[in-house]
């Protein structure tokens, strides 16, 4: 199968730069596969899983929360604001990240609070699900 360059870097450091036969993330619209001599694509990163098939074919899963994608001349950039392979995820903290947000959204919270909570939640939720 054919490769291309991918990188994906967040403010903390650099996970991945070499090539890849393909990577599966969630964008702002759904989910995108980016497969070599992809057409050029620039998209905001949403919260889920991401998949990352290495030239050797092994496949690695990670926790991507927001950041950008772009696709340029057989080189793809992922910056996150979050990234973490599902070997590095503590699930046990994801868990009482989960537990802390379900109990804020049953209080009493102004919208602002509520989406934030809501937000809270939904990353734990993803890396629990990437991390087992």
């Amino acid at each position: 199968m054919s490769v291309f360059h991918l990188k994906i870097v967040t403010a903390d450091g650099e996970f991945f730069d070499g090539e890849a036969e393909r990577i599966l993330v969630r964008t702002i619209d759904g989910d995108v596969c980016i497969l070599a001599h992809h057409t050029p694509y620039l998209t905001a990163l949403g919260m889920g899983e991401c998949r990352v098939t290495g030239s050797n074919g092994e496949t690695r899963r990670a926790a991507c929360i927001g950041g950008m994608l772009s696709v340029m001349n057989n080189e793809v950039n992922l910056v996150a604001t979050t990234f973490e392979w599902a070997e590095d995820i503590d699930v046990s903290r994801a868990e009482r990240a989960r537990q802390r947000a379900e109990e804020l959204m049953r209080q009493h919270l102004d919208a602002r609070d509520q989406e934030m909570a809501q937000a809270r939640l939904k990353r734990a939720l993803t890396r629990i699900k990437v991390g087992k």
